[in-house]
């Protein structure tokens, strides 16, 4: 842990909130004891913190492109991406069959755990513990794109409006796994277009993934 602690920048008082943010509900027996909780806590609190940097950052921006870089900053992937960073993987308690199925590397379960993570740094070490994990990793990030950057269902939606064609839609074709874990597979149709499929642990992220698809498969047909 100790490892772990200076990659947070944060020694913790109270080692039991580091321990159940590790804790993956596959080991448990109910949710109060794995890091459900705390990842819900530690959403909200990276939501805050990375809407302040945005604000301070980017002053000539207005709402709408701010929320653009929100949505990039807080999604999923970007967690995952950081969590990778400070190698989260290695101390995360999962069940053997979850790490056997290379539960450790999930986006999913990364994600949950780094937010479960800053949630533990702010019960432990205040707004400041929290706020200095934050911008030490997210601020590199938040100067990446000089311009906003787009979701994929966003720049289909444009694309389709500018060639004339139908707007996107799209179906949840199949949901399988686990209630705790599901993965959904999502279909997007744009008319004259082949449809292309995604997957996610909830319909949104699948839709975005039937999104980008669709997109790489607009830039091919191009080439």
């Amino acid at each position: 842990m100790i490892e772990l602690e200076k990659h947070l920048g944060h020694v913790f008082k109270n080692t039991n909130q580091l321990h159940q943010a590790l804790t993956h509900i596959s080991t448990t027996k109910t949710n109060a004891d794995s890091n459900e909780r705390l990842e819900f806590l530690g959403d909200r609190v990276l939501g805050l913190i990375v809407a302040n940097m945005l604000f301070e950052s980017f002053k000539e921006e207005d709402e709408g492109d701010l929320a653009y870089r929100f949505a990039a900053l807080v999604k999923r992937e970007t967690l995952a991406h950081v969590a990778r960073e400070i190698k989260l993987g290695d101390f995360i308690k999962l069940s053997v069959g979850e790490r056997e199925t290379g539960g450790a590397e999930k986006d999913s379960v990364l994600a949950n755990t780094c937010e479960a993570l800053i949630a533990a740094l702010y019960l432990d070490g205040g707004f400041a513990a929290a706020n200095n994990f934050i911008r030490y990793y997210w601020g590199p990030l938040l100067e990446k794109d000089p311009k906003p950057p787009k979701d994929p269902k966003t720049s289909l939606q444009e694309w389709a409006q500018a060639a004339g064609r139908s707007l996107p839609e799209y179906t949840v074709t199949n949901r399988r796994g686990p209630d705790h874990a599901p993965l959904f597979t999502v279909e997007v149709k744009v008319s004259g277009e082949i449809p292309t499929r995604g997957e996610g642990s909830n319909k949104q992220t699948a839709e975005q993934a039937a999104a980008k698809i669709l997109l790489a498969q607009l830039v091919d047909v191009k080439k």
